[in-house]
């Protein structure tokens, strides 16, 4: 019989190591094999920014998954074990069923695909997050975190670097056995000898049926997080430091995938730059969240993205000096002297990064309230998620419009920037309390309704930006899902207290997630439609504004009767 490995110390850090290994596959395929394959076809770097940023949309939602991991349990199975068990079915089937797919003629009916294996792999990483931060004790969190991370780190290199050593022998489509094996084994040999302390069943509130109970439950779960992320000082702190960058970025996406084929690398020696980069980033991982543990997790994560704007700026550096600014075609002649730069680079950052990741994780959990584990603690990685994502649109529109050394210094400098939130970080020792919450609610009500409102000096303006127009669009897109999340959950903090803007906030939240279609308006051909359109785009941003701030003035404090509002409507 195997053993359940969740018994022992030993045993858990293995077994999230593992369980790690089966989320990093399809991000280290989309990022490195994929945007390998578009670019030596030719696609832009924008638009291979665009679809990479794309491809980590699902784990950018996955907030939305984290009231269904809490809520709804098995008892037959395990609360998360179930969880994890049939989002790998799930993979796994998806993974197959790419085989049929020709390529590049089935590009969108993969990449649809593609997606939703994503998506489930978003949810498997819900349940084993929630898994972790109630199962691993606090002296295990930093090593078991760098393992996480280095396991991740080796799924990459499965589905990047094994993808494109495969690919010569066994074609691209039938690579997805391999793949879809090594998800299987984690799932045999691991999940399922898996014992997870039995799950306490939803009790059934008088004349409702499980699913309104449910859905009772995931309301006071959703407010119940709305207050962790605001009651502490660290986990208010935690919203802004996971949405800036986690250190400068642009040697982990496919700006590097991006240059190794215009400098003429072959697929093998792609393949070769990530695997290498994954293992040093993968030992990298452990020995930074073991260093976390005996020094501390702030002072140590300091260093660690402080000094991953130095790899960045010495390839910037290079880069001007050998004139190589603008993207070039690919097929040329191997620039091998650039070339070795980037595998200094590339090998100096996998160092940097590894250290980074493991104990950033890490001080997540450290102010992560137990209670919601599943809802915050996923919240806070959506949002570092979101932020990668939006690094990678914003990187692949930069290099079209200012080239690869500009791109590199922008990224050098902002990167760093989280690491003044990093004194407000302290690990919570008075209990989780929502104390302050009023004011830090009423102050964020009012910073995200002036940015709302600022759209109507942007929108008319846009085109003096230029070629930049696209990188001010993603964070006024961050802006606008902020506020719509933050107008749901704030109607159901307030609840009656609320007042009129109870009923606006219901009707302006997806006004303000409409604000996506902006990008199809030029697509309009009937003259009334783009007119309509283009009045919405100033009247929803401006209405979202006021209601955001309408909203600040209301009390924060009081609780809501959740369950009465359940049962009435």
């Amino acid at each position: 019989m195997l053993p359940n490995l969740l018994g022992t110390r030993k045993g858990r850090l293995a077994a999230f190591f593992l369980l790690y290994v089966t989320e990093g596959i399809p991000l280290g395929f989309a990022a490195t094999a994929i945007a390998t394959q578009l670019r030596r076809q030719g696609v832009g770097p924008a638009e291979i920014g665009a679809f990479v940023a794309s491809f980590y949309l699902p784990w950018a939602f996955k907030w939305a998954f984290g009231p269904l991991v809490d809520v709804f349990r098995s008892q037959r199975w395990g609360h998360r074990r179930a969880w994890i068990l049939v989002t790998q079915v799930m993979m796994v089937a998806t993974l197959l069923s790419l085989i049929a797919v020709p390529m590049p003629a089935g590009l969108g009916i993969f990449t649809a695909i593609l997606l939703v294996h994503n998506t489930f792999g978003a949810i498997q990483d819900v349940a084993i997050d929630s898994l972790a931060v109630n199962t691993l004790s606090e002296d295990e969190r930093g090593l078991a975190n760098g393992l996480m991370f280095a396991g991740a780190s080796v799924g990459q290199a499965v589905g990047g670097s094994g993808v494109l050593f495969l690919m010569p022998y066994i074609g691209f489509q039938s690579s997805f056995v391999f793949v879809a094996a090594a998800i299987g084994l984690v799932t045999a040999f691991v999940v399922l000898p898996m014992k997870e302390v039995t799950a306490q069943a939803v009790a059934l509130l008088p004349g409702m049926s499980r699913m309104r109970t449910a859905a009772a439950e995931m309301k006071v779960f959703a407010v119940q997080s709305f207050r962790a992320f605001i009651g502490t000082r660290g986990a208010y702190s935690g919203v802004f430091f996971a949405l800036l960058p986690a250190g400068a970025m642009s040697l982990g996406l496919a700006l590097q995938s991006n240059l190794a084929v215009e400098l003429g690398m072959d697929d093998d020696e792609v393949a070769m730059l990530n695997l290498w980069s994954s293992i040093v980033s993968a030992a990298a991982m452990v020995i930074g969240g073991w260093i976390s543990d005996k020094l501390g997790r702030r002072i140590t994560l300091f260093f660690y993205l402080a000094t991953m704007s130095l790899p960045v700026l010495y390839l910037m550096f290079v880069l001007q000096q050998a004139g190589y600014v603008m993207p070039r075609a690919p097929g040329g002649a191997p620039m091998r002297d650039l070339l070795t730069t980037l595998w200094i680079a590339t090998m100096a950052y996998a160092v940097f990064q590894g250290l980074m990741y493991g104990t950033r994780s890490a001080i997540m959990m450290d102010v992560t309230n137990p209670r919601v584990a599943a809802t915050q603690f996923t919240a806070y990685m959506a949002m570092m998620n979101l932020a990668i994502s939006m690094a990678a649109g914003w990187q692949g529109v930069a290099i079209e419009a200012w080239g690869y050394p500009t791109t590199l210094l922008i990224d050098a400098i902002i990167g760093p920037l989280c690491c003044l939130l990093l004194p407000y970080m302290k690990r919570t020792t008075g209990g989780f309390t929502d104390a302050f919450a009023n004011s830090r609610a009423r102050n964020t009500a009012v910073v995200l309704g002036l940015c709302c409102l600022s759209w109507l000096l942007y929108w008319p303006n846009r085109a003096a930006l230029g070629s930049g127009q696209p990188i001010v669009n993603t964070l006024f897109t961050l802006v606008f899902i902020a506020s719509a999340l933050f107008l749901l959950a704030g109607r159901e903090v307030q609840g009656t207290e609320a007042g009129h803007w109870r009923v606006l906030s219901l009707w302006t939240a997806p006004l303000l997630l409409a604000m996506h279609l902006r990008y199809q308006l030029d697509k309009l051909g009937n003259p009334t439609l783009h007119s309509a359109a283009e009045m919405a785009m100033y009247l929803v941003p401006f209405i979202g504004g006021i209601v955001l701030i309408g909203m600040s003035t209301r009390n924060w404090s009081g609780p809501p009767q959740l369950r009465e509002e359940a049962l009435a409507g």
